[in-house]
């Protein structure tokens, strides 16, 4: 009885190991503003929100020339290897960038994520870095990438937060390529290829982006939201099932996007893909503040019916979201030969120029011992006058200030937009907290003025 009472006492720990949480977040996708949230900044395993970046990246070297939409990706042996969902296609077989790009928009396939890392990075290994390197330079400081597809990896994590500004900057930075996130089914062949964002026709304004789960992570979204004059990206992980967490996006959606503005614009976020990234070092991040898996699922876990074939199969990202209506006209595409195409890689970035720490606040608990990779501006910087009113150590800190100074005066920073700034002082990676959006030195000074009556050390700045 000792022992069969152990052993339940061991499971239930395992469990609770593996128990995914909660963390949401809504951002005024015109402003920068936080509308909401809930443990953002808490760590979580981003599943198959991991192709966001996969794709960032593969938006950015089709801007640049590097490939085409008609370029093959060839599917190695570990890229046809992957487990579903997939693409299924055999090593040796390779498909256009474009449909690599719709079947994991849609079916959310990891064997086409794999072969695009290859093909990019050279190996999916070295993808990798140039993910978590792109992460940084886009300010999205709690991730760190293992692989291109989300498959359960201890060392690969993420942030609410850092989901909602990937998916704010693949909206800003490569908006003729976006409306692949709303695309609901496409032909493979002769097979319909069906969706997973449920979303998608069910609430209005609702443009993407894109769904993940696995056992670890529970059921993980980020959704765009246009209507009007008024932008949302709202970001919901660790969901108990499908249609809890679509229920609570809608919620979110319905409360906040009344509160979204309908004035602002600008990019929220740098335009990484101006600059080729500075380094591709391993960021080794401690486990702690996350679930943490042991081991990828096994074959009799999360089974659904595999798209390739009749035989149930381990789904570790999907799930039971592989069902979507077709509201969008079929994009059909074909079957080409493998065709052999170099590698990518990027080369070395300046760094900014230092500058003064106007205050400095105590460093969250560092999560690594891993050096700042490519510290560029983490927000686009509105041209104009800002107001600064602090420094930080830490990204989030930076945000954390700009939040209260917001609550703290949000008459005189109405018609403002938050932004932080990475720069480097001695070898230290700081974050400037600033407010912009101002037309003039005077309209700056005054309402700095104004934060100071409220005992608020500010000052203005010309950007």
């Amino acid at each position: 009885m000792i022992a069969a009472l152990a052993v339940t006492v061991v499971a239930a720990d395992v469990a609770s190991a593996l128990a995914a949480k909660s963390a949401a977040i809504v951002i005024d996708a015109k402003t920068g503003k936080v509308l909401y949230s809930a443990d953002a900044n808490g760590r979580r395993y981003p599943a198959s929100l991991t192709k966001m970046m996969t794709l960032y990246l593969t938006f950015e070297a089709l801007a640049k020339g590097r490939i085409s939409k008609n370029t093959p990706v060839p599917f190695s042996a570990r890229a046809a290897s992957e487990p579903p969902t997939k693409l299924g296609v055999r090593a040796g077989g390779s498909v256009p960038v474009e449909t690599a790009i719709l079947s994991m928009v849609t079916k959310s396939a990891n064997d086409s994520a794999t072969a695009l890392g290859e093909l990019l990075g050279g190996s999916e290994d070295n993808f990798a870095r140039m993910m978590t390197a792109k992460a940084r330079q886009l300010g999205m400081n709690g991730t760190v990438f293992r692989n291109a597809n989300g498959l359960p990896d201890p060392g690969q994590f993420t942030t609410a937060h850092d989901m909602a500004m990937l998916g704010i900057a693949l909206r800003e930075h490569f908006p003729q390529y976006y409306p692949y996130f709303s695309q609901r089914s496409f032909l493979y062949g002769r097979q319909r290829i069906n969706g997973h964002n449920r979303l998608l026709g069910r609430i209005k304004g609702v443009d993407g982006i894109k769904t993940g789960y696995t056992r670890a992570s529970g059921f993980n979204l980020v959704s765009s939201v246009a209507d009007g004059d008024r932008r949302l990206v709202a970001v919901v992980m660790g969901g108990t099932s499908g249609g809890s967490r679509d229920n609570q996006m809608a919620s979110l959606i319905h409360t906040y996007l009344p509160r979204a503005s309908t004035r602002g614009g600008g990019n929220l976020i740098a335009k990484g893909g101006d600059t080729p990234m500075k380094a591709l070092a391993k960021v080794f991040l401690p486990k702690h503040d996350a679930p943490t898996p042991d081991e990828k699922p096994a074959a009799n876990d999360d089974a659904v019916a595999s798209n390739d074939d009749d035989t149930q199969v381990a789904d570790a990202n999907a799930a039971d979201e592989d069902v979507a209506e077709e509201t969008k006209p079929v994009i059909q595409v074909k079957k080409v030969k493998t065709v052999a195409v170099a590698a990518m890689a990027p080369a070395p970035a300046p760094q900014e120029t230092p500058s003064q720490t106007v205050a400095a606040y105590a460093a969250e608990p560092a999560a690594a011992a891993a050096p700042a990779i490519d510290p560029v501006k983490t927000s686009s910087v509105p041209s104009g006058w800002a107001v600064q009113v602090a420094s930080s150590p830490t990204q989030s800190g930076a945000q954390a200030l700009l939040d209260k100074t917001s609550k703290q005066a949000p008459k005189v920073l109405a018609d403002a937009s938050g932004f932080t700034v990475a720069f480097d002082n001695d070898g230290v990676t700081y974050y400037r907290a600033r407010f912009g959006g101002f037309g003039s030195k005077d309209a700056a000074w005054k309402a700095c003025d104004a934060l100071k009556r409220k005992k608020i050390s500010c000052y203005a700045v010309q950007q």
